[in-house]
């Protein structure tokens, strides 16, 4: 379709002969144009359920299950302090229980950045107060604490409260349920990335407990931890997820992840790329364009070598549309007045792309003008 090179609306039956765009076209940041068709589909996704008090709810179809209830999914989890053995936390009733004094459970796979869904209850009989009370920790990679806590009715310091970047930042609010109830932590986890030793994004976290916002794309600061301030530091490619034994039987269900695509800085496609990764995908998209167009005949051929110089210029693509393009004008020139109106469609698709790529600077055609003079001339640039 001339559609995928035009920015005016363009005849339906053309539209799968190229990309689709019909906005700005991509830029020195932007490997796609606005509303490009040749970007690649979302993958499909089928929604999971919420959970209620009585029932976790169901994950998401690409999610991974670390834990579902079931003893068969404690095999995910190994002892912190041994990893070659299995935990000594126990499954009661489908959660999985902390067995206080066992040491950390984490998880045998290793995730970079996610989205976590962990659901936890601090036991309905209280003990204690302050972090003495249903203490416990979900810990990103291993390295950074959103901090589990029983404080429903218990202050403590405010960055070491439920929901807390442990060390760094406290929430923004206290949105748990009482003691034995179900708290639910949904966590988008975005590592640090580092670039010839130097930092370039420091990595976030953003935390909702029951559905109440509390970390906002908080900076990691180097992880946080007890008493002392860390500092911006690399972390490895990938690490387990790990859960806090504090001395208290939290217990936890419902425990899945789902791993993020990368950011633009590290290498991702994403909406704003470096100009190197820009201009690399802008070649690669315009050689697949090219690939699929030296299959084709006429017209879709024409428009698919078109379509792939707003990528990327290629000399040779260049010089076959301009054969293709001169070729298409003398045969409108020589066209009868009387058999003009039934080639109106091709002569309005070809002239409003070629306007297009004249516009944003991507190629001019000598043709162009003659195109212009025979829609202009017979008033089909005029809106009815």
């Amino acid at each position: 379709m001339i559609a995928a090179v035009c920015a005016l609306p363009l005849l339906i039956s053309s539209l799968h002969a190229a990309g689709g765009f019909y906005g700005d076209p991509p830029d020195a940041t932007h490997p796609w144009a606005i509303h490009d068709m040749n970007r690649p589909q979302p993958p499909r996704v089928e929604p999971g359920t919420f959970s209620s008090q009585e029932k976790p709810g169901i994950p998401p179809s690409d999610a991974v299950v670390l834990f579902d209830g079931t003893e068969a999914t404690v095999s995910n989890w190994v002892s912190d302090k041994n990893p070659g053995e299995p935990t000594k936390w126990v499954v009661k009733e489908g959660t999985l229980q902390c067995v206080p004094g066992s040491g950390f459970v984490r998880s045998k796979e290793e995730f970079a950045d996610c989205q976590l869904h962990v659901e936890w209850s601090a036991p309905s009989e209280v003990h204690g107060d302050g972090q003495g009370r249903g203490n416990s920790g979900v810990f990103l990679m291993g390295q950074v604490e959103v901090q589990v806590l029983d404080n429903y009715n218990n202050p403590t310091y405010a960055d070491g409260f439920a929901g807390s970047v442990y060390g760094v930042n406290p929430p923004m609010a206290n949105a748990l349920h009482k003691p034995g109830e179900w708290q639910v932590y949904d966590i988008a986890f975005r590592r640090p990335i580092y670039k010839d030793g130097q930092l370039v994004d420091p990595g976030y976290l953003t935390v909702f407990c029951n559905g109440v916002l509390l970390q906002d794309h908080t900076p990691l600061e180097g992880g946080g931890g007890h008493k002392t301030r860390k500092k911006d530091r690399p972390f490895p490619e990938k690490g387990p997820l790990k859960l806090q034994d504090h001395g208290n039987p939290v217990r936890y269900r419902n425990i899945w992840i789902r791993q993020l695509p990368k950011r633009a800085i590290d290498g991702g496609d994403t909406s704003v790329m470096s100009a190197e990764a820009t201009a690399a995908k802008r070649a690669g998209i315009a050689s697949a364009i090219r690939g699929n167009a030296a299959k084709l005949e006429g017209k879709e051929k024409l428009l698919s070598l078109l379509e792939s110089l707003c990528y990327a210029n290629d000399g040779g693509a260049k010089t076959q549309a301009t054969r293709m393009v001169d070729t298409f004008a003398a045969e409108i020139k020589a066209t009868p007045t009387d058999k003009i109106e039934s080639k109106k469609a091709d002569v309005v698709q070809l002239n409003n792309i070629l306007q297009y790529l004249a516009k944003f600077q991507i190629a001019e055609f000598a043709a162009a003008g003659g195109l212009q003079q025979i829609v202009t001339a017979h008033g089909w640039d005029k809106k009815k």
